[in-house]
């Protein structure tokens, strides 16, 4: 191999130099999401109904239950009303979609920052990764400019919570994770993983303390207009757990019959095993380092705060077991990992070669338009060998040299 070349491969496969490599995807994106803007039509998906969500908000109507559009009822918390209210005002009562279009490109652009920060700081995924962010997102670029849906919003707050978080703001991060948490509740997938970290860096009082004030409390006062006029109302739809998907839309079940899809005993089934890998991945990846769960919840263990790459593994991977288990994966859900399959991928025990092609591979199963029985089928074997190659992998050292 000659040596400018062996140089080069070194320079792109050395995380360190991550930063450089990012800025120039950065400056790619901006042609490419321009190009996506100006030559791809924008399909109506939601759009027309956030803004008549919003509209009746607008008009003074603050009973949760009485908001709707043409897609149904709102079944957003309170985050939601307020960000689309602004895009509201902003595009002219949604009607001027060529600007609302190029404020979702701005948002694709932070977040891909956000995610390179993270990426940067974490120090796991050699530079060359990121191209394919870039050159396979042709959904989450649709998901972001065209359909303009509240999944990019919520995920671009929730890396911006984790940026803060390996900043070690744990107070403005939580808040943060708040209000991502207000935009859509899938970000709630993040808690389990959230709460083990808080535990790490600060014990189990002051985590208790973190998580009232600076988690619960920003949502109750984002909601409080819609709580003085219908607690109940509010609730039961911003944060609707028992909602029923359409098996029209799944990516994920569609080799299911429709009954069973829709079966309470189904869901049921999911969640405990949902809960179950969350137990087993705390136990064998999060808090070994810390003498097991029990030690770790009692506070018997050191507080220290995670090293940065531990922090990311543990959201990433507290994240993923909820999408692996999911009652339904819609579309627009990829952007809710598409950005963290790296760093799951390099974190896992998978061949090096075998990563970029699983990335393809998922990339062309959400692309797959309806979902077909084989391509659910294969996304749950992808799924399969990322949450195997992670628990077989050695767990990062779990302590920067700083104590918390």
């Amino acid at each position: 191999m000659p040596a400018f070349v062996k140089l080069a491969f070194g320079y792109i496969s050395n995380p360190k130099n991550l930063t450089l490599l990012g800025g120039l995807i950065l400056l790619l994106e901006v042609a490419i999401n321009y190009a996506i803007i100006t030559f791809v039509n924008y399909t109506e998906i939601d759009w027309v109904a956030y803004m008549q969500e919003v509209e009746g908000f607008l008009n003074g109507t603050w009973d949760y239950t009485e908001l709707k559009g043409d897609t149904g009822p709102l079944v957003y918390p309170a985050g939601f009303v307020y960000i689309y209210s602004a895009l509201y005002a902003l595009t002219g009562q949604g009607r001027d979609l060529r600007l609302a279009q190029y404020v979702f490109a701005l948002l694709y652009l932070v977040n891909l920052a956000l995610v390179v920060r993270i990426y940067h700081k974490a120090a796991k995924i050699p530079p060359y990764v990121l191209l394919f962010l870039s050159l396979s997102a042709y959904r989450v670029h649709s998901i972001f400019v065209l359909r303009m849906f509240n999944d990019p919003v919520a995920a671009c707050l929730v890396y911006l919570s984790i940026n803060l978080l390996l900043d070690h703001r744990w107070k403005l991060a939580c808040v943060v994770y708040s209000l991502a948490v207000s935009v859509k509740m899938n970000v709630l997938l993040y808690a389990p993983g959230w709460l083990v970290i808080l535990l790490m860096g600060h014990g189990a009082y002051s985590t208790i303390f973190l998580l009232l004030f600076y988690c619960g409390l920003p949502q109750v006062l984002l909601a409080l207009p819609f709580l003085l006029a219908n607690p109940i109302g509010y609730f039961s739809k911003a944060f609707e757990f028992q909602r029923k998907f359409l098996f029209q839309w799944t990516v994920n079940w569609r080799f299911l019959p429709e009954h069973v899809f829709l079966s309470d005993f189904f869901h049921a089934l999911l969640l405990v095993s949902h809960l179950t890998c969350l137990l087993v991945f705390a136990y064998k990846r999060w808090s070994r380092q810390h003498g097991g769960i029990v030690q770790l919840v009692s506070g018997s263990s050191p507080h220290a705060a995670p090293s940065n790459d531990m922090m990311v593994s543990i959201l990433f991977e507290s994240n993923f077991i909820g999408i692996v288990f999911a009652r339904s994966l819609h579309y627009q859900f990829y952007v809710w990992y598409f950005h963290t399959l790296p760093h799951l991928l390099w974190s896992s025990r998978i061949p090096l070669v075998a990563r970029p092609v699983m990335l393809l591979i998922l990339e062309w199963i959400w692309n797959q338009y309806p979902s077909t029985i084989m391509s659910s089928l294969l996304l749950h074997a992808v799924h399969l060998l990322i949450t195997v190659g992670l628990l077989t992998a050695p767990v990062s050292i779990s302590h920067d040299l700083k104590q918390s």
